[in-house]
C-alpha cells in the first residue's frame, strides 16, 4: 500500500534553494545504510526539510537484513518506489589495508544484489552511491567524471574503489538493456556529526578531531599522525551531502555519473592545523613517515552537479569542523 503525502507545495530551504515536495508524495522510499553516517542525515533531511513521513521510509538494518543475501535484498525492494543504495563496507587507509579482500566482496556482492533485485522488482528510480576512491590515483585535478578510467585507483584503496566502480559499469548496462532509471553519484571524503570516531576504522577528519581532543583533555604536547602531510584532500560536510543525493534523486536520469563535492583542496597538513586550532590544541605535530599517504591529492569538479541538478555546497570547512567538534565533544564529554 502506497502512503500519500499531506502536501502539494514548493519551499525554500535555509539556504534560499528551491525544493519541490511533491517529487517524493505516494512514494515508499528504501534507504539501505539509512541508520549510519550519511543515511542518518538523509533521514533527518526528508523528514525536516521535504515533509516524508516515516511510514514512506524502508530502513532496514544490517543485523536483520544482510543485503550480501540476494534473497534479503528481494525482500527488502518489494515495497519501495525508490531505492538510494548507501549500504558499504567503508574505513581509512588502515582498515583497508588490513580489509581488501571483505571490502572488494562486501560493497561489489550487495550493489549487485541491490540494482538486480530493483529490477525484478521493479522499482522507479535507484541511487546508487559510489566513491572518489573509484578515481585513478594520478587523476588530474580537478577530477572530472570523464578521467574516471585514464588509470588504477589508489593501491591502499584500490579494492574498495574497483568494486564501486564495477557498480557504475552495472548501472549503465541496466539502463541501456532494461531501461531502468539508475544514476551513479561520486562523493568526495565525507565529515560531521555522526561520523564513526572509532580509530581503527575511522576517515581522516574523525581521526584527527579525537587525536587532538585526547591531546588537550590529557595535557599532551605531541600529536602523531600519519604520513608526511603534504598530500591533498578536499571535503564535503554531510548535511551538504544529503542535499546533494536527494536533488540528484529528484532531478537527475542521466547515465553519466555525477561528482558530489565542495570544490576546495587543503593539504592533510593544513586540515591538521586548522583541527588543532579548532580543538585547543597548541602542541606539536609529529608525521610517522613510514605510514601511508595515500592518493597524492583529491579535488572534484563539481560543475556538472550544479548544472544537471543545481547542487552547490554551502558549509565551509571550518564552520563543518567547527558543527563536528561540538558534536564529538558533546558525545564524549563526562
Amino acid at each position: 500500500m502506497k502512503v500519500t503525502g499531506c502536501w502539494n507545495e514548493t519551499f525554500r530551504t535555509g539556504g534560499g534553494k528551491l525544493i519541490n515536495t511533491t517529487f517524493w508524495n505516494g512514494k515508499k522510499l528504501l534507504l539501505t545504510g539509512g541508520a549510519g553516517f550519511l543515511g542518518s542525515h538523509i533521514v533527518e533531511n526528508l523528514i525536516q526539510q521535504r515533509h516524508v513521513s516515516l511510514d514512506q521510509l524502508i530502513v532496514p538494518r544490517s543485523k536483520n537484513l544482510d543485503l550480501r543475501e540476494y534473497e534479503h535484498c528481494r525482500a527488502a525492494v518489494r515495497d519501495a518506489d525508490i531505492v538510494i543504495h548507501l549500504a558499504a563496507k567503508v574505513g581509512g587507509i588502515g582498515f583497508n589495508q588490513k580489509h581488501p579482500g571483505e571490502l572488494f566482496h562486501d560493497n561489489i556482492t550487495m550493489g549487485t544484489n541491490m540494482m538486480e533485485a530493483a529490477r525484478l522488482e521493479p522499482v522507479e528510480k535507484f541511487v546508487q552511491v559510489g566513491t572518489v576512491c573509484a578515481y585513478p590515483k594520478f587523476t588530474s585535478v580537478p577530477f572530472k567524471e570523464r578521467d574516471l578510467w585514464k588509470g588504477y585507483p589508489e593501491q591502499t584503496n584500490a579494492p574498495y574503489g574497483v568494486a564501486k566502480k564495477a557498480l557504475l559499469v552495472m548501472a549503465q548496462a541496466y539502463r541501456q538493456q532494461y531501461g531502468m532509471d539508475i544514476i551513479y553519484l561520486l562523493p568526495v571524503n565525507l565529515y560531521g556529526p555522526r561520523d564513526n570516531f572509532d580509530l581503527e576504522a575511522s576517515h581522516v577528519i574523525p581521526a584527527l578531531i579525537r587525536k587532538f581532543t585526547e591531546a588537550v583533555s590529557s595535557h599532551s604536547g605531541e600529536v602523531t599522525l600519519w604520513g608526511t602531510g603534504n598530500v591533498s584532500r578536499e571535503f564535503l560536510y554531510v548535511e551538504d551531502a544529503a542535499e546533494g543525493i536527494l536533488l540528484a534523486t529528484e532531478k537527475y536520469d542521466k547515465p553519466a555519473p555525477v561528482n558530489l563535492g565542495s570544490g576546495n583542496e587543503i593539504t592533510i597538513k593544513s586540515l591538521a592545523e586548522l583541527v588543532g586550532e579548532l580543538t585547543g590544541f597548541d602542541g606539536r605535530i609529529r608525521w610517522d613517515t613510514s605510514r601511508p599517504d595515500g592518493q597524492p591529492r583529491r579535488c572534484l569538479d563539481t560543475s556538472r552537479a550544479e548544472t544537471e541538478f543545481s547542487f552547490k555546497a554551502r558549509t565551509s570547512l571550518k564552520a563543518g569542523l567547527k558543527k563536528t567538534i561540538d558534536w564529538y565533544k558533546s558525545q564524549t564529554s563526562p
